[in-house]
């Protein structure tokens, strides 16, 4: 296996782990039911966010963080929900990629789901 080493890796990473999150029992309805995600949309955005932060280049524009908020609004989002997110995440990276790069996009799941964990936690 290889590291994540190009956007075009992004888009397999991205693509692979929300084929999974669609699905998934405990976090999909989330996305399909609740937040009703447009995935033609959706998609190139997560694209562009994970390239900013695994290649430092300013390509996402916008503010997740907020979106979770409302989002938490709606529903209910606990630990179990990011917990669930995070080891899908890690699983799709370990599936296909090997590498400094791809730890490095385990790790900033990680530092992601806690950050974001907290703020709707204590908003």
């Amino acid at each position: 296996m290889k590291d994540i080493t190009s956007r075009a890796d992004i888009e397999l990473l991205v693509n692979s782990f929300y084929f999974k999150v669609k699905k998934d029992p405990t976090i999909g309805y989330i996305f399909n039911d609740v937040a009703k995600v447009n995935w033609d949309d959706h998609l190139p955005k997560m694209y562009s966010f994970w390239e900013s932060i695994l290649f430092n280049v300013a390509s996402f524009k916008g503010n997740p963080m907020s979106a979770h908020i409302v989002l938490s609004k709606k529903t209910t989002i606990a630990s179990e929900h990011f917990d669930k997110w995070l080891l899908l995440w890690e699983q799709t990276i370990d599936a296909h990629f090997k590498g400094e790069r791809a730890s490095n996009a385990k790790q900033r799941g990680k530092n992601i789901a806690g950050v974001m964990l907290y703020k709707i936690q204590n908003n």
